[in-house]
């Protein structure tokens, strides 16, 4: 997938459409799922750098599990969890999985800059980072 390649991966479907549609306007090569298996398949086939990702987003395995098994298939992979209201315990051990940000859902299209902030972020980051791993290894 493109450097700009976004997943968006979660069960609500007016919050995928809303998000895809103001990524896409921004210049981003938009994937959307409500499926955990096309989560696993967009991850290793096409290396999507960025996932935002429901924290509701699959029943059967708990988030933190998911975001585990999604960084075993691309451990540069940049999360973006977006949730309402989690307990404690389970974002202590969500973040311990690695995701780069947690972020709250959003009540409306107006109410997006923070997710927006955040993907916009994990691009410099995964950008510099190659930087700095070609400076390296020209060293």
């Amino acid at each position: 997938m493109d450097e700009r390649g976004i997943l968006i991966a979660d069960r609500d479907t007016e919050f995928r459409k809303q998000v895809a549609d103001y990524f896409r306007e921004a210049g981003y090569q938009v994937e959307t799922t409500d499926s955990a298996v096309h989560a696993f398949c967009s991850i290793l086939e096409k290396q999507t750098p960025v996932v935002l990702l429901g924290n509701d987003f699959d029943k059967k395995v708990n988030s933190a599990d998911l975001i585990h098994l999604l960084k075993k298939c691309n451990r540069r992979l940049a999360v973006i969890l977006v949730s309402d209201e989690l307990p404690l315990p389970l974002i202590r051990k969500i973040r311990k999985e690695g995701i780069f940000y947690h972020a709250l859902k959003t009540a409306g299209p107006k109410d997006s800059e923070e997710i927006h902030q955040a993907v916009e972020c994990a691009f410099t980051n995964r950008h510099d980072n190659s930087q700095q791993e070609t400076t390296r290894r020209k060293s």
